[in-house]
């Protein structure tokens, strides 16, 4: 889509930011410059796909090259992709609106069964065949990523090619291949022959079946990229805060676990890397929270004093930390009074199993009274909630196991003393490729609803709240990931029939999939049904890196509740994952620089002065599809990035001394925002400096145009705010004459009521507004209508409520009509 054509529909749209790009840090090129064009493609909403690290990675891995161009492209969501439909716009790249369908190629991260329908609806917004056997020459290369792909037989009909494993070293590969293809004008299929060559990459139209494709493991993750300057999202996402991955793998051996067993072996990065990039990309974000990314967190050989280095750090400018993936073993004292010292982040343990026998058959390797030990010590240290996770349906799961789970939640109930919040998350087990337990079954939806009735009918605790995976999505998960080629026209039927965003709960319908199981006569049950171990496997060419032989010794073991020691401590289990260039690698605290003084240049501080100040600022152009909070954010950051510092408030959660008015109705440009801000400033920086400084580091379309010492500060902006001056720019609409405007405004204004309906968690009421528009002019010359609109305790009125109920203009109308608020008027000037 070009710039002016998503210009005119996101007025129309839920989160219209999501679509607009211009974030902090996004790298922009010229699209006629670049040799070779790659688009990164996630099948999920914009807030879900900037949360995901390995996107940050490959964007800027490939943006190194000056010659080659990486762009960003997320699912819309389906309001978005309704109207792209209905006006024939191809869905396009966030930094260039660049169309899909002109990109050399497209690469997607399937992270989650359930995002396949998005798959297709992205491919077929961006105007490139589903299957791989109608695409022709003029089509880009449509490869599949992630943990989606270690069963790609399902989507074999929709790809033309599969990275299998980590991806740093391969996408410069595959990019380097199709550079060189094009530069001598190679064939599509002689492309795709080129990168059948290439160390993990599975080309299904070239490999078959015949023989074995290894996935590809980075052996060094120090020497791998990691961005210092990723994208800054523009509105809050699921995880908005710094991911850095502190290790890749895990040795435990759950045995449940496919990530446990494809992302062998253990590879740590080491702590001084960690500190000194972590300290890089606080410097270039502004996030004030740091997450420490690994599949077990607590196991890295430095956990302890690398926490405790980067807490000195950092504690003082009040950035928190989260350690989201913890076993309950390695949470210690000592870790949680380092998390604890600038605010609780959240705490989720996960037993899996109720009792020690399951917790055995699984490979969990902790015991009960480990978890117990935990949570007494979290909340000991103030916590007041805590979150659980247990999974049902496990191999040999019995009654037993359930009461087990019911007696270990009263347990951790009992330990916080009746006061404390506890959540129990449920999930069904889903037997995924490439673990011992591939070969098991998988329990029906109609079982899972049974035992789900069961907890919800014995536990009853107003201090405890459930959550609960959709029995149905479970089902298909365990139908897409352990299917084959069958599964293929099932996922496509179901995408005819309408099926998006299936991982959303408010999106899920499950009778389209039912449906579409009916059309292509595929009957699920034997894909959820237990497995020959001497039977053939659809992923059986596929090799994540552990042997079969290894997850069959395993499976034996379960049976017989036995437990497999940790590799990294104990004797090698001989699972495959090592060979003679790739092996598992530990930091060294040895090695590590972390208790010599590594502070670095700090201002004396002397050197610093407390000011209030009020900062005018405007948001134009993509701008102004801010929300309020995106807006505060963005602003906070970007102060925080300027070398500002912030004085916060006090107490268990800590926030910046930052205040706003009232919010400027989404879509409004606007030259009077404003802001008072308590902040620590160099002492030789004055006004200009500052301000230079925070619009260096501000979104495009958001500047500071002036900031002024606040010395009345006993009294709040919010209260000061009076008024507000907006100018409505009806040259776009082509339906009303100057008479018929005029005409209008004189009605508006001789009237003492002008009742409009507003909307408000679905209750609908009238309201009059006439008594807050103290002034509605038009001004020909120009097509103005400009309007005084006063601000109260009582309330105030909208500019689109003057557009519609006022002048009569259509809501498609109304919302598409420049808007600016021109003044913000405050008590005594």
């Amino acid at each position: 889509m070009s710039e002016n054509e998503i210009e005119t529909i996101l007025p129309l749209v839920q989160k219209p930011a999501r679509y607009t790009g211009g974030e902090t840090n996004v790298i922009q090129k010229n699209r006629g410059k670049s040799s070779l064009s790659f688009a990164l493609a996630f099948p999920d909403v914009y807030e879900v796909g900037m949360s995901h690290q390995g996107l940050h990675i490959l964007y800027g891995i490939l943006n190194l090259r000056t010659s080659w161009r990486a762009e960003r492209v997320y699912a819309p969501w389906p309001d978005m992709a309704s109207l792209m439909v209905s006006r024939g716009l191809a869905l396009s790249s966030l930094e260039s609106g660049t169309p899909l369908y002109r990109f050399d190629i497209v690469g997607f991260s399937l992270q989650y069964e359930l995002s396949c329908t998005n798959v297709f609806h992205m491919l077929d917004l961006g105007r490139i065949p589903l299957r791989a056997v109608k695409r022709r020459e003029e089509h880009p290369l449509v490869i599949a990523g992630g943990p989606g792909v270690f069963n790609p037989e399902p989507m074999i009909p929709f790809f033309d090619a599969f990275a299998l494993g980590e991806g740093e070293e391969m996408v410069v590969e595959i990019a380097e291949e199709v550079e060189r293809g094009k530069t001598r004008g190679l064939s599509r299929r002689a492309l795709l022959e080129r990168l059948a060559g290439l160390d993990g990459l599975y080309v299904p139209s070239f490999h078959g079946k015949n023989r074995s494709f290894r996935k590809r493991v980075i052996a060094d993750l120090d020497g791998s990229f990691l961005p210092e300057r990723p994208v800054v999202p523009l509105i809050k996402t699921i995880h908005d805060r710094i991911t850095l991955e502190i290790a890749r793998g895990c040795t435990r051996g759950c045995r449940f676990c496919q990530a446990g067993m494809v992302c062998r072996p253990t590879r740590e990065r080491s702590p001084d890397l960690i500190i000194e990039r972590i300290q890089k990309i606080l410097a270039a974000t502004g996030y004030d929270e740091i997450s420490l990314l690994s599949l077990s967190s607590g196991d890295h050989s430095c956990i302890g004093p690398l926490i405790e280095e980067l807490m000195d750090r950092n504690a003082d400018n009040n950035i928190a930390l989260a350690l989201p993936s913890l076993r309950a073993e390695t949470l210690t004292e000592s870790l949680i009074e380092q998390i604890k010292r600038v605010r609780k982040t959240s705490f989720t343990l996960a037993p899996e199993a109720g009792t020690q026998r399951l917790r055995d058959v699984i490979n969990k390797g902790n015991r009960e009274e480990d978890l117990l030990r935990t949570v007494q010590s979290v909340f000991a240290a103030g916590w007041g909630s805590i979150k659980l996770y247990f999974m049902i349906g496990l191999p040999t799961e019995s009654q037993e196991d359930l009461e087990g789970i019911v007696e270990l939640i009263y347990k951790v109930l009992r330990a916080g003393g009746g006061s404390r919040q506890v959540t129990a998350g449920f999930s069904t087990f889903v037997p995924k490729p490439h673990t011992p337990f591939q070969w098991e079954r998988q329990i029906s939806p109609d079982e899972t609803e049974e035992r789900q009735r069961y907890f919800k009918d014995i536990l009853r605790r107003g201090n405890l709240r459930f959550k609960w995976h959709d029995r149905r999505m479970s089902f298909l998960e365990g139908l897409i990931s352990r299917g084959d080629l069958r599964i293929a026209d099932v996922m496509e039927r179901a995408y005819e029939l309408g099926a998006r965003f299936d991982g959303w709960s408010d999106r899920f319908r499950f009778e389209l999939w039912e449906q579409a199981l009916k059309d292509t006569g595929v009957d699920p049950g034997p894909y959820l049904e237990s497995r020959d171990p001497e039977a053939s496997l659809p992923w059986d060419h596929i090799d994540a890196g552990v042997k079969k032989e290894f997850l069959l010794r395993e499976k034996e073991k379960a049976r017989e509740e036995i437990l497999t020691e940790d590799c990294r401590t104990e004797r090698c289990s001989s699972c495959g994952a090592c060979s003679d260039t790739i092996e598992l690698r530990t930091a060294s605290p040895a090695n590590s620089t972390l208790t010599e003084n590594n502070e670095g240049e700090e201002p004396a501080k002397g050197e610093w002065k407390l000011r209030h100040f009020r900062m005018r600022y405007s948001k134009i152009d993509k701008a102004r599809f801010l929300s309020h909070l995106d807006t505060a954010s963005a602003l906070t950051r970007a102060i925080t990035r300027s070398g500002l510092r912030f004085e916060y408030s006090r107490g268990f959660h800590p926030h910046p001394k930052i205040s706003f008015p009232s919010a400027t109705p989404l879509g409004v440009e606007s030259n009077a925002e404003y802001a008072d801000i308590r902040v620590n400033t160099p002492r030789r920086w004055n006004r200009r400096n500052i301000m230079e400084a925070v619009n260096g580091a501000l979104p495009s379309g958001m500047a500071v145009l002036s900031i002024e010492d606040v010395t009345d500060s006993g009294t709040s902006l919010s209260r000061k705010v009076i008024g507000f001056v907006y100018e409505m720019h009806l040259s776009d609409d082509e339906k009303t004459t100057k008479e018929e405007r005029q005409g209008a405004v004189k009605k508006f204004l001789d009237s003492d009521r002008y009742m409009v309906h507003r909307s408000r968690d679905g209750k609908s009421r009238e309201r009059n507004i006439r008594p807050f528009v103290e002034s509605l002019v038009y001004v020909e010359e120009g097509e103005i209508l400009r309007g005084v609109f006063l601000f109260t305790d009582s309330g105030s009125a909208k500019p689109y409520e003057i557009l519609t109920y006022v002048m009569g203009l259509d809501e498609n109308t109304a919302r598409s009509i420049k808007t600016v608020k021109t003044h913000t008027v405050l008590a005594n000037g």
